[in-house]
């Protein structure tokens, strides 16, 4: 078992994306346990400067949270989402699978097509299966690059509605059945047209 910890601590180490157990097993020699294996490692790693981390299915060497501030001059602000974006996240997380009509439900506005487009090309989001109701909407849910971004194991570990509205990325919005039309009001219309977000989607 030793031996196959060092397999394995190779592998995460030397491998960007969260790996699964079933990849770990396929490169591994025939018989190799790295479920197993994986269990003493992450015990071997805890309290160290990194640790074994699970990310949704998968597995990583990640930095130790409470060391994070180390890496502050390493990291790189490339852009930043709106608010409707992070509201159209935070529902699409919370609430998974959900649709996009869901959503306008929930915020009370319309959603633009650019603001789903910069969720979907930042890969936090995906389609997930299509709705068995009459026009089978497609769905969406998180991506596992989400969940690693925010050091996330499962979608499950998000904050509740009343933390997300208590850190300011929900807001109280009118009742459903009153969602304006895109052009009479529509905040992620008017922020698409500023922004000069493109349109991938059609209706």
């Amino acid at each position: 078992m030793g031996e196959q910890e060092r397999m394995v601590e190779a592998i995460l180490f030397a491998t960007a994306e969260p790996v699964t157990v079933k990849e770990l097993n396929d490169r591994m020699p025939h018989g190799a346990d790295a479920a197993e294996a994986l269990v003493h490692l992450r015990k071997r790693y805890e309290g160290r400067g990194v640790n074994v981390v699970k990310v949704g299915d998968a597995w990583a060497i990640r930095t130790a949270p409470d060391l994070g501030f180390l890496m502050q001059k390493e990291t790189v602000e490339t852009r930043k989402l709106s608010r409707a974006a992070i509201e159209t996240l935070a529902i699409i997380a919370y609430h998974q699978p959900v649709t996009r009509a869901e959503i306008e439900e929930i915020r009370g506005v319309s959603v633009s097509r650019g603001t789903v487009d910069q969720l979907l090309e930042m890969e936090w989001i995906r389609f997930g299966r299509r709705r068995m109701t009459p026009g089978r909407p497609v769905t969406f849910v998180v991506t596992q690059d989400f969940l690693d971004h925010f050091g996330l194991e499962s979608a499950r570990d998000l904050p509740g509605l009343k933390e997300l509205r208590a850190a300011g990325l929900l807001e109280n919005r009118p009742p459903p059945g009153t969602v304006p039309q895109l052009g009479e009001g529509d905040v992620d219309a008017e922020e698409e047209t500023e922004e000069g977000q493109s349109e991938l989607f059609e209706d």
